[in-house]
């Protein structure tokens, strides 16, 4: 049986709101703002979260995820809650695959259900970018083992299989937004995390004692293109681990890259992304709790990288949207808040006067 939940300290409430009238344009008919979230917030509430999201993040919202409320929440079994026609369990080793789903499966759809509740009460009348979040196919099938042990990343069909009802599910997820946010255009964000792990051939067996094959870089390419061809709007592709395959990512048909900007040293692959018309999502304060630097600071930052990627200058604020270095869900509240507050505000000092 899944975990009991328990109570989180709540973030401070804010009222529902929009984008707000006086700053954080966006272009029109972009998909982009100047400022969003990962994903993830220390909350169990998802009213009060996503008021919390609107009201700091008006240019460019996103359906908070909250892994607090336990099993069914986390990054894993609330992608799949997507499934369409597979099922999952959780036991002492993680989620698996299973022929027929249980509890766990209903607590962590009745989870995406109250998330989808809480956004037609408050963001119905959202007009804008509006992202969600869910699981890559690469990081899922390193998350669920298989019915009979092993990771499903093992297995090309499994992959195969689960690649394509994750395709399936998100499709209907946008389409469920979409429907309780008639005025959101929709980009879908995919999390993948355990890439740089896949690749290298780093993911631990069941056992804990070996580690998995790598997985050809071509291959990883290829399936990954096939999801996001598949997807309605554009995709972003998001890594905020060390080593992220920044080229197959884009090659892979990303239309943004989000990124850990202290962990992205690779300048090449970031100036062949701008290039190729791909959008920056850069990871520009801590995800946990720390002493922020002040928005003028984060932007002066950010305009020597640009500088250092050789791109004009006034073109900066239109081809990044700011972000956290990866989700809030390990912050407290307060930090939470003021970290999606560091964003949205660093964003305005790289529009020129």
């Amino acid at each position: 049986m899944a975990p009991p939940i328990d109570p989180d300290p709540p973030m401070e409430p804010v009222p529902p709101v929009g984008p707000s009238p006086e700053g954080d344009p966006v272009p029109v008919g972009s998909p982009w703002g100047p400022a969003t979230g990962v994903g993830s917030l220390p909350s169990t509430d998802p009213v009060e979260a996503l008021r919390v999201v609107t009201g700091e993040l008006p240019g460019f919202a996103h359906l908070p995820e909250l892994p607090a409320r336990g099993a069914g929440a986390d990054l894993i079994g609330r992608s799949a809650a997507l499934l369409v026609d597979l099922a999952v369990e959780l036991t002492p080793a993680g989620w698996r695959l299973v022929p027929r789903g249980g509890v766990d499966l209903r607590r962590a759809r009745e989870f995406l259900a109250r998330d989808l509740d809480a956004l037609h009460e408050v963001a119905e009348g959202w007009t804008g970018p509006f992202k969600v979040q869910a699981t890559g196919p690469w990081t899922l099938a390193a998350g669920l083992e298989r019915t009979r042990g092993d990771r499903a990343v093992v297995d090309a069909g499994a992959r195969r299989d689960l690649a394509q009802s994750l395709t399936e599910g998100l499709r209907e997820h946008v389409a469920a937004v979409a429907a309780r946010v008639p005025g959101a255009r929709v980009v879908v964000q995919l999390d993948e995390p355990s890439l740089p792990a896949v690749l290298q051939g780093a993911l631990p067996t069941a056992s804990g004692f070996g580690k998995l094959p790598a997985v050809e870089a071509s291959v990883v390419e290829q399936e990954l293109a096939a999801v996001v061809a598949e997807l309605p709007g554009p995709v972003v592709l998001h890594c905020c681990a060390s080593r992220v395959p920044l080229d197959l990512l884009r090659a892979a048909g990303a239309a943004g890259l989000s990124f850990d900007l202290g962990l992205v040293q690779d300048l090449d692959a970031l100036g062949t992304a701008v290039e190729a018309g791909v959008h920056l999502l850069p990871g520009v304060v801590p995800g946990t709790d720390a002493t922020l630097p002040a928005p003028r600071a984060t932007a002066s930052r950010l305009q020597a990288w640009w500088r250092e990627l050789g791109f004009p200058a006034e073109q900066l604020h239109t081809a990044v949207t700011l972000t956290p270095a990866c989700g809030l869900a390990g912050a407290t509240p307060g930090y939470a808040r003021q970290a999606m507050t560091s964003v949205r505000e660093s964003a305005r000092y790289l529009v020129p006067d």
